[in-house]
């Protein structure tokens, strides 16, 4: 299983900044390794984000975003202690979701 996301939710006024850093390989299946073969791909495919459950981002990846990615949003409404959910599959089943509270 990956590490956990580090996600920050700070409310300024009406709008809060989201900023989520993932831990994920991300590999573009382009590169080869020592021996000559070619590194399998092995990327985010999915991203999603919710305010206390309500799914409010989505976004559909690929393989040339970078190592550990970093994302950044701003949700309307979200106030201090609602939750924000993050959750990314990647294109080999796995998926991770981790959660933070708006501050």
């Amino acid at each position: 299983m990956a590490d956990p996301m580090r996600i920050r939710a700070q409310a300024a006024g009406d709008k809060t900044t989201v900023r989520v850093l993932m831990a994920h390989e991300m590999e573009s299946g382009q590169r080869k390794d020592a021996a000559g073969n070619v590194v399998p791909a092995w990327h985010i495919s999915e991203v999603s984000a919710t305010h206390n459950g309500k799914v409010v981002m989505t976004a559909d990846w690929g393989p040339a975003v970078s190592k550990n990615p970093f994302l950044q949003f701003t949700v309307k409404g979200a106030k201090a202690g609602d939750k924000i959910g993050v959750t990314w599959k990647d294109n080999k089943g796995d998926s991770r979701t981790d959660e933070a509270t708006v501050s």
